[in-house]
């Protein structure tokens, strides 16, 4: 019980020493349990106690002793075993305290100097302490010599096992961590290879059309989509300059931006862009491009997806063409033209025709010859107007108007009245039948940008009615 005792005290004044070095991986309290055990085991080591003689360590270890003086056989970390000349084994008692406190995270050297300054003072005074004061031998250096020479013994046989503990703990850490390394790298390239591999499959199949291009405005490579896009052959491209394979007809607003994506000016872009392709064919194509970075922030090189969107955009402008234009005659229809109107070039020119004439036609011949009339007189009229990049549009029935841009005055819209006049008047031969028409007009000049539309017309309608009502232009 006493022992006991004594290894307690000797624990806790261990713990003390050793609180603070590392971040143990045991509690306060199991700390002081293992290292009572520990303690008792030193104990007995420093007294001479011969018990633990033929104890072995934790690694398979058994240390010989000899009789009357100190053996040393070799253990399996290479180091000599040694045993005091009382047959206590002086390796064992070590590499079982190393074992235990390495194995507790006491891996730092100072765990080293402050066990050994427990072994060499603690634990000798803790012996000392057990003999009565005042006797012989508490006081007999013949007693206390002996103590010290085993302490110092032990000593240095923790100190040898402790670094041999600690290097093969670090050993084992680092194959560890080696192979956790490779794992982990083999893990990655399959990781790689399968994105590769998902990569080419979609890069190879895919409807749109995908290219990259290195950072000096080389194509890499392009999908077969690609290249039917652009009508250039597949294999012709990887090598060229985006420049060389898009000729100067297509150098414009998207490869403008591509020369800024390979400046490092922007990160991305995306636009719709006409291609003329080299069979003459136009696609209408939407671009994405971005830059592909490195680890570093380096741009390592350019991927651009392209959708051929020709079909999509050619009935968009079919359906903006039906919406804005008459469907008979052809010709941008009123809300066109006011539109067009409403931000027209000063000074401005506005003439409105109403056809005398042609509601007998429509009576007399039925409506498909009134309609080809109306054809007719549209086409005549889009002649008239074209040498002043004029407009004329159909608001409804047999009303026609002409907006005439950059107007020099009243005396130039007065010469292209009558010329309108002029153009519609010639006989017309429709469905066999010879008929003629007469317009009335009405014209309104404006020096500015015409504001009030509604007005505007008003005025130019009521010129048209006064007109009318001179019975101007008569058909014969």
């Amino acid at each position: 019980m006493a022992d006991k005792v004594g290894a307690r005290e000797v624990a806790v004044r261990w713990a003390d020493a050793l609180d603070g070095v590392v971040a143990p991986t045991l509690t306060r309290d199991r700390i002081e349990d293992l290292l009572t055990d520990l303690a008792a085991d030193l104990l007995a080591a420093v007294r001479g106690s011969n018990g633990t003689a033929a104890s072995s360590g934790q690694d398979g270890t058994v240390a010989s002793s000899g009789s009357d003086r100190t053996v040393a056989s070799s253990g399996q970390d290479g180091t000599a075993a040694s045993s005091g000349s009382d047959g206590t084994d002086y390796t064992a008692v070590a590499r079982r305290t190393a074992a235990a406190l390495v194995r507790a995270n006491y891996r730092d050297p100072i765990a080293v100097g402050r066990t050994i300054g427990v072994i060499c003072g603690e634990v000798v005074a803790d012996i000392r302490s057990e003999q009565p004061r005042g006797t012989a031998a508490h006081a007999d250096e013949e007693y206390a010599g002996p103590l010290r020479e085993r302490a110092l013994a032990l000593a240095a046989e923790f100190a040898v096992a402790f670094t041999y503990y600690l290097r093969r703990v670090a050993l084992s850490e680092q194959e560890a961590t080696l192979a956790a390394t490779l794992v982990a790298a083999q893990q990655a390239e399959a990781r790689r290879q399968l994105s590769e591999a998902r990569f080419a499959a979609v890069f190879a199949g895919a409807s749109v059309g995908i290219g990259t291009v290195d950072i000096t405005g080389h194509v890499l490579d392009v999908n077969a989509a690609m290249a039917r896009m652009l009508g250039i052959p597949q294999d012709y491209m990887p090598g060229r300059l985006v420049a060389e394979l898009l000729g100067p007809a297509n150098i414009g607003r998207a490869f403008s931006q591509l020369e800024q994506l390979l400046a490092g000016q922007i990160e991305q872009f995306r636009l719709e862009t006409d291609h003329l392709r080299p069979d003459g064919g136009m696609a209408s194509i939407d671009l994405s491009m971005s830059a592909v970075r490195d680890a570093d922030g380096e741009v390592r090189f350019l991927i651009g997806i392209a959708v051929d969107v020709t079909e999509r955009k050619q009935l968009a402008d079919r359906l903006w063409h039906d919406a804005n234009h008459d469907s008979l005659t052809g010709l941008p229809n009123r809300g066109l033209f006011f539109d067009r109107l409403a931000n027209a070039v000063p000074p401005v020119g506005v003439c409105y025709l109403d056809l005398d004439g042609f509601k007998e036609i429509n009576d007399v011949w039925g409506h498909a010859v009134g309609d080809r009339v109306l054809r007719v007189v549209a086409e005549r009229l889009r002649a008239a107007v074209d040498p002043y990049t004029g407009l004329v549009a159909r608001l409804g029935g047999d009303e026609f108007i002409v907006l005439i841009e950059k107007c020099s005055g009243p005396d130039q819209l007065t010469a292209i009245a009558d010329e309108l006049c002029a153009a519609i008047a010639p006989p017309m031969a429709v469905s066999s039948v010879l008929v003629a028409v007469g317009a009335s007009i009405g014209t309104t000049y404006v020096t500015d940008r015409p504001t009030a539309v509604d007005e505007l017309l008003h005025a130019v309608d009521t010129a048209m009615y006064r007109d009318k009502s001179r019975h101007r232009n008569r058909p014969r």
